[in-house]
């Protein structure tokens, strides 16, 4: 329930401090930090709903966000390598079995992997690590996160902007989803330790 901790700082900056602040908020998130997007975009979206944001711009400010911090995470992995996250990963939230698992996505899919990896939970947050230690395009890494998080930022502003009031109903649903998304990583973790066995 990281979420319900968060959404009281998430929704202060955002109030105070407006496009700026998700834009932010949305940086953050996308270079590995505990800032959930599942609560930033769809209090965004609540706020476009109540004539304060516009709901195309807010997307657009979000998906910029994202990208920004794809870049960060995409300079911590080119710069310092696996071996900087193996040993300060920690600090970041990172641990092992994302590098390997972000890892072996990228290896497999590339391009792919880093656009669509931008629509998944978890997995969104780490695919620009092992882009950066594989010295990724920077050009394309940052066009397909831009890319592939506006349909994510625009999807959680809309419904905000649709729940109203009742948008923090969308951050049980997440925390539901999160639980799912993190058990399929787990089971295909353990899949691909037993072919590689």
């Amino acid at each position: 329930m990281i979420a319900e901790l968060l959404s009281g700082y998430i929704t202060q900056i955002i109030s105070s401090i407006g496009y700026v602040g998700v834009f932010i908020l949305m940086t953050l998130e996308s270079a590995a930090l505990p800032v959930p997007s599942e609560v930033v975009m769809p209090f965004a979206g609540y706020l476009s709903y109540q004539g304060k944001f516009d709901l195309i711009i807010i997307s657009i400010v979000g998906a910029a966000g994202c990208m920004t911090g794809s870049i960060i995470s995409y300079m911590v992995g080119l710069k310092g390598g696996r071996p900087f996250l193996a040993k300060y990963g920690k600090y970041f939230f990172i641990n092992h079995d994302h590098i390997d698992l972000a890892e072996r996505w990228f290896i497999k899919y590339g391009d792919k992997a880093v656009f669509f990896s931008r629509l998944l939970p978890v997995m969104r947050t780490f695919i620009s690590l092992p882009a950066g230690i594989g010295k990724y395009s920077l050009k394309k890494l940052s066009l397909y996160s831009f890319i592939g998080s506006l349909p994510w930022c625009f999807g959680l502003a809309y419904i905000g902007f649709k729940l109203g009031p009742y948008w923090k109903d969308i951050i049980r649903f997440f925390d539901a989803l999160d639980i799912v998304v993190i058990a399929v990583l787990i089971l295909s973790l353990i899949y691909f330790w037993k072919i590689k066995k």
